[in-house]
């Protein structure tokens, strides 16, 4: 018999996506726990790969959440080589603007750093009500909640700030 036969041929259908979805959930919370406690943003951004990487495997195409999901983890390795090479680059300077409009939502500007993580949170929050299945939406409130983890680490008025923006979406999206 032909040992390619014998082996168990591995496709990412096989994989469970509760079980994926439970283990990207409890690497997110170490690198959470692990970045307030050394109060470094690297632990976060890194521990959010395998969820935002299942993400960007997991949605479907739509309108625009495929692009959104591959995205949502360019931006993500991009963070952390910023931080990792201490890039500053005052966004507001370069615009002559404290805030600026993108895709609908008004974002404040500043450090280059603290951009990448409130992109991230605006993005997922974004994919929470556009994507339809249950597991990429569970993928986009980690992605959310680790990015504000970021962004409270890097900058917490700019947490303050990014959390109003993500309430202020949730009350637009239900009409309070």
């Amino acid at each position: 018999m032909d040992n390619s036969q014998n082996k168990a041929k591995f496709s990412l259908d096989s994989l469970n996506p509760a079980g994926v979805c439970t283990l990207v959930t409890i690497i997110a919370i170490i690198g959470a726990f692990a970045g307030l406690a050394t109060k470094n943003p690297l632990w976060i951004l890194f521990f959010l790969l395998p969820t935002t990487i299942y993400e960007a495997i997991r949605t479907q195409e739509g309108a625009s959440t495929k692009f959104s999901s591959i995205l949502l983890l360019v931006i993500l390795v991009l963070e952390i080589f910023l931080i990792i090479f201490n890039v500053n680059f005052d966004l507001a300077g370069f615009f002559g603007a404290e805030e600026k409009y993108i895709a609908g939502y008004t974002l404040p500007l500043g450090d280059i750093k603290i951009f990448g993580p409130l992109l991230l949170a605006t993005l997922s929050t974004i994919l929470i009500f556009r994507t339809r299945g249950k597991y990429t939406k569970w993928l986009s409130i980690i992605i959310a909640i680790g990015s504000l983890v970021a962004i409270y680490l890097i900058n917490p008025y700019f947490f303050q700030e990014a959390l109003k923006l993500i309430v202020n979406s949730l009350f637009d999206r239900f009409s309070f």
